[in-house]
């Protein structure tokens, strides 16, 4: 994982007892996962989710360290060091970041609200550690809130040079168009009201939320559904009326003819003239909420390396959108974002050439 601080390598988490955590005890799993501290005291970095997952009770704890050690293949291979400059690589400096960073306590249930909202509560707070990407970090890289009694939670942030999308209720960039139905299924599949996930979210999908039972799906739908907007200025989807034109607010009153003409070459045939997309095939981008982000770091990515959607036991066949790094340039991506952000009700800031080299410069594509 990228970080301000340098490229940091995740562990060996199999029950190897050499290279992995097979020694460990059950007060040594529990005290790493809650406190961010290995057996010899050694100090995680902030990028593993202890700060989440010191919410777990001792139930699910426990049944968590029981599958890591039997229902896991050990495996023999050392993980890469991680190398990070001076003083960033002086491990015990993690302790005063914990004492001013890290809350500490486990989830406790609001009697305010019903079971089916705690529950949601708790696995997006807690062992989802939603936040370690959908909220925004601050100086010290720690996340600007750790639950909805903070209006910084889940309102969306860069990751490894992908931006993770607010969560919240805003109209725009947020959940604030979607239904509670519609946002399980997305999290089921990666589809959903017409739109598909991407990025790093696809390996979320696929590897962790398409297993959830229906009941946890929707309790996660059902408290992300309850966090109001942020009030943010962000881009807005403003459906034309059968007559007369909505005026743009944010993006370029005339659309740009280069613009239009990239999206015509190399777009339309997916995701369609009017911007409608293919249900379940081929994501709208006509009101699609990362489309309209004000932030466009994801946005660029995927034009500049491609990506796919994700495959699913109860979802469509993946499909893949190829990378235009070698085929347009830079003011080419730019016009043709700025052509998709401000077409069929679609009104975002436009993205600058400059936005693109800085992004491909961080990607080196």
């Amino acid at each position: 994982m990228t970080s301000p601080f340098g490229t940091i390598v995740s562990s060996n988490i199999t029950p190897d007892r050499q290279f992995g955590i097979g020694a460990y005890s059950y007060a040594d799993f529990a005290r790493a996962l809650r406190e961010g501290i290995a057996p010899g005291n050694k100090r995680l970095y902030p990028a593993m989710p202890y700060v989440s997952f010191s919410k777990v009770p001792d139930g699910d704890m426990r049944a968590l360290y029981a599958y890591m050690m039997n229902g896991v293949q050990p495996v023999a291979k050392p993980a890469p060091p991680t190398h990070v400059p001076f003083p960033f690589n002086q491990r015990w400096a993690l302790a005063f970041w914990d004492l001013v960073f890290a809350p500490s306590g486990q989830f406790q249930p609001r009697f305010d609200h019903d079971a089916q909202w705690n529950r949601g509560a708790y696995l997006v707070q807690s062992l989802g550690h939603c936040g370690s990407c959908h909220t925004p970090r601050g100086a010290g890289y720690q996340e600007r809130g750790y639950d909805d009694s903070s209006s910084n939670y889940l309102a969306g942030g860069v990751n490894d040079n992908w931006y993770a999308p607010n969560l919240r209720g805003d109209t725009g960039s947020g959940l604030g168009r979607g239904s509670q139905d519609e946002l399980a299924a997305f999290l089921k599949t990666g589809h959903g009201a017409g739109i598909a996930v991407f990025g790093s979210m696809v390996e979320t999908v696929e590897g962790s939320l398409q297993y959830l039972s229906n009941d946890d799906l929707h309790a996660i739908a059902r408290y992300l559904k309850t966090l109001p907007a942020t009030g943010a200025a962000d881009g807005q989807y403003k459906p034309s009326p059968q007559s007369g034109t909505v005026e743009k607010t944010r993006a370029p009153d005339k659309p740009s003819a280069t613009g239009a003409a990239v999206y015509a070459s190399f777009c339309a045939q997916c995701h369609q003239a009017n911007g409608t997309g293919i249900p379940q095939t081929f994501p709208k981008l006509a009101g699609n909420q990362a489309v309209i982000s004000e932030d466009t770091t994801s946005l660029i990515r995927l034009l500049v390396e491609g990506g796919n959607s994700p495959a699913t036991a109860n979802g469509p066949p993946r499909q893949a959108m190829p990378a235009f790094s070698g085929i347009l340039t830079d003011g080419q991506i730019a016009e043709v974002l700025t052509f998709i952000r401000g077409s069929w009700g679609n009104d975002a800031r436009p993205v600058t050439t400059s936005n693109v080299a800085s992004l491909r410069s961080k990607l080196h594509k």
